[in-house]
């Protein structure tokens, strides 16, 4: 099941949004850039400020009726790059790493193209991280084409976040 959130998430979206990011990201990083980053991304007061964004949208997605993980769209001026007003940006697609492999991933992914189709947007961007090879491989069979890429810094680490785009 996928329903969208509203303000009274806030305490699981913030939890379920650092919770993802950590499992997702800590092997990969210094402890002490993640750590930083964790603290500073997904605090209460940041994240309530996302979601009252009118052009950002956040969803979650349930296994079995447990939280399993989310997925923040934005368009217009809340999107991470001026791609266009006819743009929608998936920001995050994370999934706990327990329900992993399971199709929640693709699930959040359709609901993505629901949104963009209604919206009536051109094309769906995203940004991944280089090192993220499963989410690389994810994007591409779902026909997404890198574009091009950015820096995204961890800390005092220069990471390179891939930018790829699909046309509706």
């Amino acid at each position: 099941m996928i329903r969208a959130c509203i303000l009274s998430d806030i305490n699981e979206l913030t939890q379920i949004a650092y919770q993802t990011f950590d499992e997702t990201f800590r092997e990969q990083n210094k402890k002490e850039n993640i750590d930083q980053y964790l603290a500073n991304t997904f605090t209460e007061d940041r994240v309530l400020k996302e979601l009252e964004n009118p052009n950002s949208f956040f969803y979650f997605i349930y296994h079995n009726e447990s939280l399993a993980g989310y997925l923040k769209l934005n368009i217009k001026g809340a999107q991470t790059e001026r791609f266009g007003d006819n743009k929608l940006e998936i920001e995050r697609i994370y999934i706990l790493n327990q329900f992993q492999k399971l199709g929640l991933g693709k699930e959040l992914y359709d609901k993505s193209l629901e949104k963009a189709q209604e919206l009536l947007c051109e094309d769906i961007w995203l940004g991944v991280w280089e090192k993220n090879h499963n989410a690389i491989e994810f994007y591409k069979k779902l026909g997404f084409k890198k574009i091009d890429e950015h820096a995204f810094y961890m800390g005092d680490e220069k990471q390179i976040d891939y930018i790829m785009i699909k046309q509706m």
